[in-house]
């Protein structure tokens, strides 16, 4: 790799140069996001990820989770279409026809929140790269970034993110990480998605890097990555490309916890708060 330039910092200012496409006037136009995940151990994740694209302005969510918890997740979200996948990890009997319409006609799909299977995580992934749309961008968060280095075929779309944590950067590169810039550009670079990692953001052609100088040791609590996750998959569903979606979620997310630690305290506050607090920092940036 070629040294790495110095990283654009992200602050108000520079994302009010940047804008995201205008929202549309229906829930439609806002964009359409599917959210694959979920399970007995964890229903929570796919919910806050569904969540906080909603919060980011996506207008059309809906969850595909298991049959087992696929009622009581329409019940606790009730903004959001339910659809259950199968119970058998087995690729013939994981996505229902109605699932795979849904996959090809969204904006937007996020694999990954809650799912704590890895076989299972790599039968998605595979499944849903061939259900989605050609223009459908693509987010992988937690288990189903853990699969790729098995998925020497799979080649990812133009609009793809990964949101890993330092232990999942790991994972990507196959080796332990000490440098998260450095890994994150590596990572980009290798997979060919927009990356994103405890604040720096890389893309794989040319564009960035990006730091967010912001957020705190409040993020650091269960659900956090879900909810920046949703928010990178409502801004694609937008009709952000990768690297302005990777990078204004990952803003907003810092700032959703920066807003909380002078609210409530610098530790202690909920993913569920953080997901509350996204459109105050969206609309603070204007």
């Amino acid at each position: 790799m070629s040294p790495r330039s110095e990283p654009v910092r992200v602050d108000e200012r520079m994302l009010r140069g940047w804008p995201l496409p205008p929202p549309g006037d229906s829930k439609n136009a806002r964009g359409r996001i599917v959210v694959v995940g979920g399970s007995e151990q964890s229903p929570g994740a796919v919910m806050l990820a569904g969540l906080a694209a909603l919060r980011v302005g996506a207008g059309r969510l809906t969850l595909v989770t298991p049959e087992s918890i696929a009622v009581p997740v329409a019940v606790a979200v009730p903004e959001a279409g339910v659809l259950a996948m199968g119970e058998e990890p087995s690729p013939r009997r994981l996505l229902t026809d109605e699932v795979r319409e849904e996959l090809a006609t969204a904006d937007a799909v996020l694999v990954g929140p809650g799912i704590a299977d890895s076989r299972l995580a790599r039968l998605l992934v595979e499944a849903v790269h061939v259900a989605m749309g050609e223009r459908t961008g693509l987010v992988l968060d937690a288990f189903a970034l853990g699969v790729l280095p098995e998925l020497d075929d799979l080649v990812l779309p133009r609009r793809a993110v990964l949101s890993p944590n330092t232990e999942e950067a790991g994972i990507l590169l196959g080796r332990d990480v000490d440098d998260v810039a450095e890994a994150v550009a590596r990572i980009a670079a290798r997979y060919g998605a927009a990356t994103s990692c405890y604040g720096e953001i890389a893309a794989p052609h040319g564009d960035g890097p990006w730091h967010v100088d912001a957020g705190g040791p409040g993020l650091g609590t269960s659900g956090s990555g879900d909810v920046l996750a949703g928010a990178v998959a409502g801004l694609l569903a937008r009709g952000a490309d990768a690297a302005q979606a990777a990078v204004w979620a990952t803003y907003l997310h810092a700032d959703a916890g920066d807003r909380l630690s002078q609210r409530i305290a610098p530790l202690g506050f909920l993913a569920g708060e953080l997901c509350a607090e996204l459109p105050h920092a969206l609309a603070a940036v204007g």
